[in-house]
């Protein structure tokens, strides 16, 4: 016997899959019938049956995989882009740049969380931030919009 954790596939066509199921189960097909012919595993076709006289036709619905919440609220991260648009020395920082070392540094007096370098720059990505180019030991952050931020653009140092 095979035993896999999730088959591959998308979410839509693992939906798909449990309702053609659920149609097969309609029509009087037993567990073990149905099983062999979408290729899952009776135990799955059991849990589906029950979901679906539980619920209805909605309980086998995709559910979203939202992951880990984020530990800044979105308010903070708000506050954050305020900081980060004001530039270092608004923030006591004693650089030029944002590196993505300062800016941990920034969140975590400003808000009490402590993130991983690597992990500032997902954060500096998903409130609109860029690359904005290379230079000789940096590479500069700048805003999508392409707002004129020389002292606060940002840089990450390579490692």
């Amino acid at each position: 016997m095979n035993v896999c954790m999730r088959p591959k596939g998308s979410a839509a066509k693992l939906e798909a899959r449990r309702r053609l199921a659920a149609s097969m189960l309609a029509k009087g097909r037993g567990i073990r019938e149905v099983a062999r012919t979408i290729g899952a595993a009776p135990s799955s076709v059991k849990r589906w049956k029950d979901a679906l006289e539980e619920g209805g036709k909605n309980a086998l619905k995709s559910k979203p995989h939202t992951g880990r919440p984020s530990r800044l609220s979105v308010k903070q991260r708000q506050d954050l882009l305020k900081i980060l648009q004001q530039g270092p020395r608004a923030a006591n920082v004693r650089a030029d740049q944002w590196t993505c070392h300062h800016v941990g540094t920034v969140i975590r007096r400003s808000f009490g969380v402590k993130y991983h370098p690597d992990h500032v720059s997902r954060i500096l990505r998903a409130l609109g931030w860029k690359y904005k180019g290379k230079s000789s030991r940096a590479q500069k952050w700048n805003t999508v919009k392409g707002s004129r931020l020389r002292s606060s653009s940002l840089s990450r140092r390579h490692r």
